[in-house]
């Protein structure tokens, strides 16, 4: 580990803070454009701090995937975002949490879901289970032909690369109570997966909207119960861990709650209880970030109160 660190304090040297180059409604956010790896493709890193943010204080941080959705719908693909930059600052100002920054971490575009689909649930498959992954998967897309499932390389890229950038550039606490990892959808699938493959790192996970099925299809779908043993073998000690699970009812959401109560059984089963998990149903929600934005305040809470 250590080799790979001199290397990655090498790769930062030349990396520039492009400066706020997001519409913010408090706060402010430093972008890294071409954030450099070892492991996977540069991508931007947005960083946003609030207006409190001051060197005399140590801050929480919450690593956020989709980082392009975070903050402002003017430059988003459907016109929506999470709103953190007015939700988080509320709760601040108003809940006994812990104050914190929100690292966003842009997807890579059609390599989406290459980044994010769980690695050794999917080495779990049977050759013919995987290339019916990959057929969907490759199906987007003529050029990704041969790309492959890569999110081991994914969180080797935050666990190793991105954490300890932030963690010496910004005044934060960097210990496992104080790091958390959410996202929506496949977002959601990936921080699962990072908080029981690195339960030393991240001390509490939110999954929004988790994307159980994989692909788009529940028909003769193997992935669920790929996850579901997966999650019974590496679920991170409860006692020093945190895991907040959410769906709606419309939409992709639809198709999520057997498959919910499935892992949550699991949850029950290896001693989680209200103190370090909640699982929550909104009907009538949908599957985008209007919908996740209205609820994002409570995974926040349940994860940094004090």
């Amino acid at each position: 580990m250590k080799g790979v660190l001199a290397t990655v304090s090498l790769l930062l040297v030349s990396l520039i803070a492009l400066g706020q180059q997001v519409t913010v409604a408090s706060g402010k956010v430093i972008r890294y454009d071409q954030f450099p790896s070892r492991f996977v493709p540069a991508r931007t890193v947005d960083v946003w701090v609030p207006d409190s943010y001051s060197a005399d204080s140590a801050y929480a941080v919450v690593y956020l995937h989709d980082g392009q959705m975070l903050f402002d719908s003017t430059g988003t693909w459907n016109h929506q975002e999470w709103c953190v930059d007015e939700v988080a600052p509320e709760l601040m100002a108003t809940c006994n949490i812990q104050n914190f920054i929100v690292v966003g971490i842009w997807n890579n575009d059609i390599y989406r879901h290459f980044d994010y689909f769980p690695q050794k649930p999917f080495n779990s498959l049977t050759a013919a289970q995987q290339d019916t992954v990959y057929r969907s998967m490759r199906s987007i897309d003529s050029s990704l032909a041969e790309a492959t499932i890569h999110s081991d390389d994914y969180l080797k890229f935050l666990v190793y690369e991105l954490k300890p950038f932030i963690d010496s550039t910004f005044h934060t606490k960097p210990g496992r109570e104080n790091t958390y990892i959410a996202g929506s959808s496949m977002g959601g699938l990936i921080s699962f997966y990072a908080l029981c493959e690195y339960p030393e790192v991240f001390g509490g996970a939110a999954c929004l909207s988790t994307h159980w099925i994989g692909t788009f299809s529940t028909e003769d779908n193997p992935i669920p119960d790929a996850f579901i043993r997966y999650a019974d073998a590496h679920l991170p000690d409860p006692a020093t861990h945190r895991i907040y699970f959410d769906y709606g009812t419309e939409t992709l959401d639809q198709f999520y709650e057997p498959y919910q109560e499935r892992i949550d059984a699991v949850m029950k089963a290896k001693g989680y209880t209200r103190d370090q998990w909640m699982t929550l149903k909104f009907p009538g929600k949908d599957h985008s970030e209007r919908a996740w934005a209205e609820r994002l305040d409570i995974p926040l809470v349940f994860l940094l109160e004090r």
